[in-house]
């Protein structure tokens, strides 16, 4: 099965989820997008929600899909959040950003009594760091502030440095949608993800880092199995106080 089509059964299950009445946060990037179309198939079919975007990207394929939308401000509290993830390990620990939403993501997140994670299973990895960690930094001071992370990631025992995005190969640093920059950490692995995180909110011109630890309580991987999708199913139900998988 193709990329498309995992990424299409995991929105599907994450889907049965929704609820009449709820109030949705609506993730950023490929998957999600596979979300917005299946959400928009049940909106004008009569299903009746209200959902708060991640990004401005979100919001135009919402209202393209003739889905209600809020703003946190309005809706202060939300039901349930379903976005995808760049990586997931086994015990619910996520790296998103690649998409360039991830200040917003988490907020959106920790503003919901759910955070479910739709992906195919290429996203399962044993050990974070993989996909380049984004951070997100406020333009001020941003050579100071890239210094700073630099020695935090070395701190951490991370191999690696952070490298700017751009817009393209030559052209200006990429802007999220808070007009901040982002950086990538090119680590392969993270061997703690929360003594980085803590690092990382020590750095002054910090905004927000793609390390999402303790957030997301179901995941949704696809895989395929012959001709079919398989959906594997990680929770934090099955996971004991200390973090390992039962």
């Amino acid at each position: 099965m193709s990329a498309p089509d995992l990424r299409r059964a995991a929105a599907a299950r994450a889907l049965e989820l929704v609820e009449p009445g709820m109030r949705l946060g609506i993730g950023t990037g490929s998957t999600a997008a596979a979300f917005i179309a299946l959400l928009g198939d049940r909106v004008r079919a009569g299903l009746d929600v209200i959902g708060v975007p991640t990004s401005e990207a979100t919001r135009i394929a919402c209202e393209r899909e003739g889905i209600r939308l809020a703003t946190l401000e309005e809706l202060p509290e939300l039901d349930l959040t379903i976005d995808g993830a760049d990586e997931v390990d086994a015990n619910l620990r996520l790296i998103k950003g690649g998409g360039a939403a991830l200040l917003r993501e988490k907020i959106v997140a920790m503003a919901s009594r759910r955070m479910v994670v739709i992906a195919d299973a290429a996203k399962r990895v044993e050990t974070l760091g993989a996909f380049p960690l984004p951070i997100e930094v406020n333009v001020f001071g941003f050579g100071a502030t890239w210094r700073a992370v630099e020695k935090a990631l070395a701190e951490s025992g991370c191999a690696g440095k952070p490298l700017t995005r751009r817009l393209d190969a030559a052209g200006e640093p990429l802007l999220t949608d808070g007009g901040h920059a982002l950086l990538d950490a090119h680590l392969g692995a993270i061997p703690d993800p929360e003594g980085l995180s803590a690092r990382l909110w020590a750095v002054p011109g910090v905004v927000e880092h793609g390390l999402f630890l303790g957030i997301a309580d179901t995941a949704y991987l696809a895989e395929a199995s012959g001709s079919e999708a398989r959906v594997i199913v990680l929770s934090a139900d099955d996971l004991t106080t200390s973090g390992q998988r039962l």
